[in-house]
């Protein structure tokens, strides 16, 4: 057998974009010898819709939409996924669902099993399992379908397991002669080699071979990474699909390849590939062309400049340069310099006048008070200000700057360097950004080394540097990533080496910076827990560590 796998990029809500894309990589899946096509999970409606399935109109626009597309189906089948309504009561009132168009309609559904509901999941939110499993059949042969969790859940991979079920078990006992997985499965770093050890585990236990198409494209704060994966009975790969690109592939199942297939990409590089994926289709999904950024002079402005680029292209990005009386002549060099280079348009506009006229105003009932970082932040959120005039003047998107080792620990500033409608690199620790930073210059000077080599300083007042109020910074990710992603307790993380007094005063400042988490721009997650969607911590607590 044949199968056309659509490895494709779904908009949310986006009925006739959706279909339009389905339909161009059906037929030429079709012309290219395909006897059967498959697509992703809930790619019909796009992935995640969240509160948009509350709404009865989306859903029926989604029933409507396949029952026209079944209508231009031929004898070839075609497999996607798309939400169903149940008609049982008491339950969920939806399916996640998937169905089997053939000869002009939809002659079968199938429901997910396995609803998952941990870190950016909250699909038992709306939906309800599946009861039965069943398999369909191409020219003879007994294809058992699951949906992308379904598949999650071997015993002999998990040593620990969510569910009870196991679909594919229950497919298997059914007598199915390949095993199909439509998903939509949210990258992270690291995921596409948990993934495909997990299918390999399947297909080698049950002895057949599985193929799943997974989903491409950024929505939100999620980045799907595709690679579709297709191995054979023996657990072998025999293929790998491309990484953050949309493709069609006809994989014949009757002939055997190796698992030298195995694409080598570095770390960084998948991180470069899925930011600036993450970047194009949020500011093309939604509606705008063009973005802006401050530059600093500094590496983490340098780096979202360099990911902006690669999303948009040059003619598309703005710098801005926002200096005041405690910025040094090298962080404008650098900023003019990597502008330059990356050619992008760069204006400088300094803030030292309005500092001076918002200090005088607050002189009265600032009187007798010694400077500190009320005076500072004014800087950051003039410069706040400065951006949003500039995106309401020219429809741009501003990306906003911070890491995740400053938004953990708070060392950003509300109504300023915060301001803007995507933090792209917010899921990257500090040492992260060193190292990326490092390999975009691995074949020359494109972020000035300066930039990258240079003590890190938020140049708020006179030679201010980031280590006069934090650890070093590989200390600092060390505790973060214990205590933030691997969610170590106190001991834990004072067990690893580092000093009592050090993790309480980090862990405290992780606690009291919450609320300014929650009121962030949503950032790409690229790790494995990241602020945002993925961790839901109350404001207003009184648990300590």
């Amino acid at each position: 057998m044949k199968v056309g796998l659509l490895q494709l990029n779904s908009t949310i809500g986006d009925f006739d974009g959706n279909v339009t894309r389905l339909l161009a990589g059906y037929v030429e899946a079709c012309s290219r010898g395909a006897d059967l096509v498959i697509a992703p999970e809930m790619f019909l409606c796009g992935y995640p819709p969240r509160d948009l399935l509350i709404r009865s109109d989306f859903i029926q626009r989604n029933l409507t939409v396949l029952e026209e597309l079944a209508g231009r189906v031929g004898l070839i089948p075609l497999c996607l996924g798309f939400v169903d309504w149940n008609p049982e009561r008491p339950g969920k009132p939806l399916f996640n669902s998937a169905g089997l168009l053939r000869a002009g309609k939809v002659e079968q559904k199938f429901q997910k099993v396995l609803l998952p509901t941990y870190d950016v999941f909250d699909e038992a939110r709306y939906f309800e399992p599946g009861k039965l499993t069943q398999p369909f059949l191409v020219d003879g042969c007994r294809v058992g379908l699951t949906i992308c969790e379904d598949i999650w859940n071997d015993e002999d991979f998990w040593s620990e397991r969510h569910y009870r079920r196991d679909p594919v078990k229950e497919l298997v006992a059914q007598g199915v002669d390949i095993l199909v997985n439509l998903s939509a499965s949210p990258w992270h770093q690291g995921k596409e080699l948990t993934r495909l050890a997990m299918l390999q585990r399947v297909a080698n236990d049950e002895r057949l071979p599985l193929l799943q198409v997974n989903m491409v494209g950024g929505n939100d704060e999620l980045i799907f990474d595709g690679q579709s994966i297709v191995v054979d009975q023996n657990g072998h790969c025999i293929h790998w699909g491309k990484s953050f690109q949309e493709e069609v592939v006809i994989v014949d199942l009757a002939v055997q390849k190796s698992d030298s297939i195995f694409p080598i990409i570095s770390k960084e590089a998948q991180l470069y590939k899925a930011l600036s994926l993450g970047i194009r289709d949020y500011v093309g999904k939604c509606g705008f062309k063009s973005v802006l950024c401050g530059l600093s002079g500094g590496i983490d402005s340098a780096l979202t400049a360099v990911l902006a680029v690669e999303a948009v292209g040059a003619k598309n990005v703005m710098g801005i340069a926002m200096p005041s009386r405690f910025s040094s002549e090298g962080s404008l060099k650098d900023a003019k310099a990597l502008a330059t280079r990356l050619g992008i348009q760069f204006e400088v506009l300094p803030i030292e006048p309005a500092v001076a006229v918002v200090e005088e105003g607050f002189a009265g009932v600032f009187a007798g008070k010694p400077r500190n970082e009320a005076e500072e932040n004014i800087q950051s959120r003039l410069r706040g200000l400065t951006l949003m005039a500039l995106s309401n003047k020219f429809g741009s998107l501003v990306l906003t700057t911070g890491n995740k080792s400053e938004m953990a620990v708070g060392y950003c500033t509300l109504y300023g360097d915060m301001c803007g409608a995507l933090a792209v690199i917010a899921d990257l620790f500090k040492s992260e950004i060193y190292a990326l930073s490092r390999w975009i210059n691995r074949d020359g000077e494109t972020i000035p080394w300066e930039s990258i080599t240079k003590p890190p300083s938020a140049e708020l007042r006179p030679d201010q540097k980031d280590q006069d109020s934090l650890p070093p910074y590989e200390v600092l990710d060390s505790i973060l990533e214990a205590f933030v992603v691997r969610n170590l307790c106190r001991s834990e993380i004072i067990s690893m080496g580092h000093p009592a007094a050090m993790v309480d005063e980090i862990i405290n400042k992780v606690i009291f910076s919450e609320y300014k988490r929650r009121q962030a721009a949503p950032g790409l997650k690229v790790s494995a827990l990241a602020f945002g969607m993925g961790r839901r911590i109350p404001i207003a607590q009184g648990f300590r560590h």
